[in-house]
């Protein structure tokens, strides 16, 4: 499994799939906070905090990690090389894990560099140090927790067609769907006292909770739960491929 991982986090790097990511990631993400007058910006806000950070990272993943995941299993049935892959001395879910894993790892790649903005604003307090520290590490944690979420449900996106386009709609469908469309049922206020039952399966609510500082252990659970879950999907559209 570590071959194939390896394999795939250099199939990243060897392209320009992989920097253009992170790139892209970092670029949206510092002209928005620090350069453009709009309401994200970190400059305008007035304190030392990177909220704002937090509440834009979920969307530029929204587009950026399908991006990434699309071509993870639908290349290769395009090629023809799953069938070569599936008779390898591995299982499917080490298969599945190695891609996931590999994916999630360009996540973190395209988080780490943000750890500028939270030391200098930690300097530009006032006094130095005025920044609320466990929010930001548990909002880092959530955000590492999303991007895996996201990344499963890219990868079961990727298993389901041989186009990478439609992988990648089907991918941004999901994860939209995922990380607020229970949030939009449960503004509808028309399920009741089932209402906050639906709005805790979305990823908007467990993602906030965490970014509060508390790591709470429902919230691991959830997230550890939707990764599996997508992934005993893509293990499922595998082993179909066999009958």
């Amino acid at each position: 499994m570590y071959t194939l991982y390896r394999k795939e986090i250099s199939s990243f790097l060897n392209t320009l799939i992989g920097y253009a990511v992170i790139v892209i990631f970092l670029l949206i993400n510092g002209l928005f906070l620090w350069v453009f007058p709009v309401e994200f910006n970190i400059l305008d806000y007035g304190f030392a905090s990177l909220e704002n950070l937090f509440m834009l990272a979920p969307w530029v993943f929204l587009f950026l990690v399908p991006a990434i995941t699309m071509r993870t299993f639908a290349e290769e049935q395009k090629s023809g090389t799953i069938e070569i892959l599936l008779t390898k001395p591995l299982t499917d879910m080490d298969i599945i894990l190695a891609k996931f894993l590999a994916g999630l790892t360009l996540v973190l790649f395209s988080i780490l560099p943000t750890l500028i903005y939270y030391f200098t604003l930690n300097n530009l307090g006032l006094p130095p140090g005025n920044i609320d520290h466990g929010a930001t590490w548990g909002s880092y944690i959530g955000l590492l927790f999303l991007g895996g979420g996201f990344v499963a449900i890219g990868i079961f996106s990727s298993s389901i067609s041989g186009n990478q386009i439609v992988s990648f709609m089907v991918s941004v469908f999901l994860c939209g769907f995922m990380y607020l469309g229970f949030e939009f049922i449960y503004n509808l206020s028309i399920f009741g006292s089932a209402g906050l039952f639906i709005k805790n399966l979305g990823i908007n609510a467990h993602y906030n909770s965490i970014s509060r500082g508390v790591i709470d252990t429902r919230d691991v659970l959830y997230f550890i739960s939707l990764i599996a879950f997508f992934l005993m999907l893509t293990r499922y559209k595998l082993e179909k491929r066999k009958w």
